[in-house]
């Protein structure tokens, strides 16, 4: 699907818990496809202090309704304004930003590793596998089980993992520790994974020790999403890129970082 510039119309917004909630927006338009992997940008209306827009992972596309959903955790005060949009009331929305995740051409099991608002960019991934059958697992971590969500849904797609820092839920720590990642992972063919930095590095390094697929999707700063600002740049093997247009999904080998 072509980028394109729409006022999308609030039809749900799902509150899931205090800090987390689901944006469903429909088109006028009937939507072309869209891809697990690409992004939103939505404008944040009336703010005096929020000039940028906010990117977020397209979460879901229900082709039938012409609805996107984003996946929205609060923090700060563009997200905050956001999970407060009324149904019936219209976001200014660019969208599909972004490539896509790289899917096999053949069954295999696969292994999705998400954690902090990282698991947006999960959902539509972990349904497209299982729509071609292939094997997941899905691990998920957070701080506490409070930030744990939409762990149902995800189950209809794969098996479930989880671990939170307070141990409330999962095993205790991070996704890093978890023994589907630390003792089991040569068991995948595939390993895609989204969340904080630091995570990302720990699944890119155990992947690349094991000569194993791995894709990761980016969360850098994208206030433009189309590559003027230069505020995503992250370095590669060949030179700086742009992750709002040439990422946000990336192999690790292309990726120039210490691990």
């Amino acid at each position: 699907m072509r980028k394109t510039v729409q006022n999308l119309k609030v039809i749900a917004n799902l509150r899931l818990n205090d800090d987390h909630h689901i944006l469903r927006l429909q088109s006028a338009d009937k939507l072309e496809q869209i891809h697990p992997g690409q992004f939103a940008n939505l404008l944040v209306a009336n703010s005096s202090t929020v000039f940028l827009r906010r990117p977020f992972s397209i979460y879901s596309v229900d082709y039938t309704l012409n609805t996107i959903s984003v996946y929205i955790k609060i923090i700060g005060e563009g997200t905050r304004a956001l999970s407060k949009a009324v149904v019936g009331s219209e976001i200014d929305t660019m969208f599909p930003l972004g490539n896509k995740f790289t899917l096999p051409t053949e069954k295999e099991k696969v292994l999705l590793v998400g954690g902090g608002s990282g698991v947006a960019s999960l959902m539509s991934l972990a349904q497209s596998l299982h729509a071609k059958s292939n094997e997941v697992a899905i691990l998920i971590g957070a701080r506490s089980s409070k930030d744990l969500v939409e762990l149902d849904e995800f189950s209809k797609f794969g098996t479930v993992y989880t671990t939170t820092e307070d141990g409330t839920q999962g095993v205790k720590g991070y996704v890093t520790n978890h023994p589907v990642l630390d003792l089991e992972l040569s068991a995948f063919q595939r390993v895609y994974s989204c969340g904080p930095e630091p995570m990302m590095k720990a699944v890119a390094k155990k992947a690349k020790e094991k000569s194993i697929f791995c894709e990761l999707s980016l969360e850098n700063t994208m206030a433009c999403g189309f590559g003027v600002c230069l505020c995503c740049i992250t370095k590669t093997i060949d030179g700086h890129k742009c992750v709002c247009t040439e990422g946000p999904v990336f192999n690790i080998n292309i990726l120039k970082w210490e691990i």
